[in-house]
């Protein structure tokens, strides 16, 4: 085993690299990989997993030091957990792992990705690669069981939020876009090209987490199966537009006059899987676990959101104070933050009473 250090990450002791990544989306080229900044990522994993229940049998299919793996098996009552890599080096982590906690619960497996969901199917495939997962999703649908849970990161931003559209075309045979809001449309591509490849095998899909933080994007989708299913999955993926001239956003089942996505416009949460999270005191980013589940609990399913930073670049007007710009627009229809930046915001108003709400809080605001 290479040079390593022990940490502890909530109530899990994890051996690590001593050269580990602390921020960002990390080397690829550092040893076995281990991001200290991507315990929130786990935390929420955490959560996730106890919000389910009991009896699962999970596949962590990218473990590297097996600290998700490890977390999930020893945080999480009454589950299996395989903690998979094909880089042999990881193995020699994992077990330390397993040892520093005491876990029988935890298998260690040393394939490729591919061969392990060939021949098991699990309740819960967590696909965690560097860069996209999409070279690994069809591997994770075969794998994942009926009503079976896919949950994948995504560290490439940038094609998914426009700023390298070739590669996202490639990738996700999807059109991005560069625009206020780009982490939102990114993260509705990524769910839409999930979708697709769902239907694909005759399956359909029910998001019940999907967010944006950090460097990452990261769905927990449902997987169902039937044609009937599928169908229903494809008929909330479509297109968008968006006008910079005069803010105009809207969305479209088709591509005529919307040229971006093709993306998801369906729910990006469930509120019911929702409200079964809890934040309990052990989680290693207790404090922003709360902010964040609060934030998706009141966040509105209204796709494509507005930024403030826009509107007051085209009102010429100094931005208002969010609780005071909710609480001009709450007046006129529904509103919420969105997770996707703090200055962000939901609304189903029309733009002419979102423009209106605008100039009546950074009046009241300025005053």
């Amino acid at each position: 085993m290479t040079s390593h250090v022990v940490i502890k990450e909530g109530p899990t002791h994890l051996a690590v690299p001593s050269l580990h990544s602390s921020g960002g989306p990390g080397t690829k080229g550092l040893d076995v990989f281990y991001n200290r900044q991507m315990a929130f990522n786990r935390d929420v994993s955490i959560m996730f997993l106890r919000a389910l229940g009991s009896g699962l049998k999970v596949a962590d299919c990218m473990a590297a030091t097996g600290s998700r793996s490890a977390r999930m098996a020893n945080e999480v009552p009454d589950i299996e957990v395989v903690a998979n890599d094909i880089d042999p080096r990881s193995g020699d982590f994992i077990r330390k792992n397993i040892e520093l906690n005491g876990l029988d619960n935890l298998r260690v497996n040393n394939q490729d990705l591919a061969c392990l969901l060939s021949e098991e199917r699990f309740d819960y495939v967590d696909i965690d690669p560097f860069g996209s997962p999409i070279p690994y999703l069809h591997s994770a649908i075969k794998g994942v069981s009926r009503n079976g849970i896919l949950a994948l990161t995504a560290t490439d931003t940038a094609p998914l939020a426009g700023a390298r559209r070739d590669k996202c075309e490639r990738r996700y045979l999807a059109r991005p876009l560069k625009w206020p809001c780009h982490h939102e449309s990114g993260l509705r591509i990524l769910l839409g090209t999930v979708a697709r490849d769902l239907a694909r095998f005759d399956k359909g899909m029910e998001p019940l987490l999907s967010f944006y933080c950090d460097h990452y994007f990261r769905v927990y989708v449902r997987v169902t199966k039937g044609a009937e299913r599928a169908d229903r999955t494809l008929a909330q993926v479509g297109h968008m537009a968006y006008d910079r001239q005069s803010l105009v956003r809207s969305v479209s089942p088709d591509a005529q006059g919307h040229p971006y996505g093709p993306l998801w416009l369906g729910p990006l949460h469930d509120r019911g899987l929702l409200a079964d999270m809890e934040v309990g005191p052990s989680l290693q980013e207790a404090g922003r676990c709360s902010k964040m589940l609060a934030l998706w609990r009141e966040e509105l399913d209204t796709p494509l959101c507005y930024e403030v930073a826009e509107i007051s670049s085209y009102l010429k007007v100094s931005p208002p104070r969010m609780e005071k710009l909710l609480h001009s627009l709450s007046r006129r229809g529904p509103a919420s933050r969105s997770h996707v930046s703090p200055t962000c915001f939901r609304t189903d108003l029309p733009l002419e009473e979102v423009l209106d709400s605008y100039l009546e809080a950074a009046q009241i605001d300025n005053l």
